[in-house]
């Protein structure tokens, strides 16, 4: 919603799964069945997130990055990471029409 009322409606947002440095939870759930809880791995849990691929021009980066910033970030560990990438160019497959017009 965010993204869209910031002038920014083209995204793509994906469920996925992932854990950054903090490893994630590493505590065996204390209901659990003693036998099951044998079971359950030590190592770092995945986590439920969401990736989001936002493709802008040059002018509206500030925009994306402050906007997903202001929407997302709690100060605690998990607020997530913006990688900003250069793309090289853009198509629409309809038209065969190129360039920053295709991403408006």
């Amino acid at each position: 919603m965010a993204l869209s009322d910031a002038g920014l409606p083209s995204f793509t947002a994906m469920p996925v799964l992932g854990r950054g440095k903090g490893h994630g939870d590493l505590e065996k759930p204390e209901s659990a069945d003693p036998e099951l809880r044998e079971l359950i791995s030590e190592m770092p849990r995945l986590k439920s997130k969401r990736m989001i691929t936002l493709v802008v021009t040059d002018d509206k980066k500030d925009l994306a990055v402050e906007t997903i910033i202001k929407a997302n970030q709690s100060g605690k560990s998990g607020d997530g990471k913006i990688f900003v990438i250069e793309a090289e160019d853009s198509i629409r497959v309809r038209t065969g029409e190129t360039g920053d017009s295709t991403l408006d």
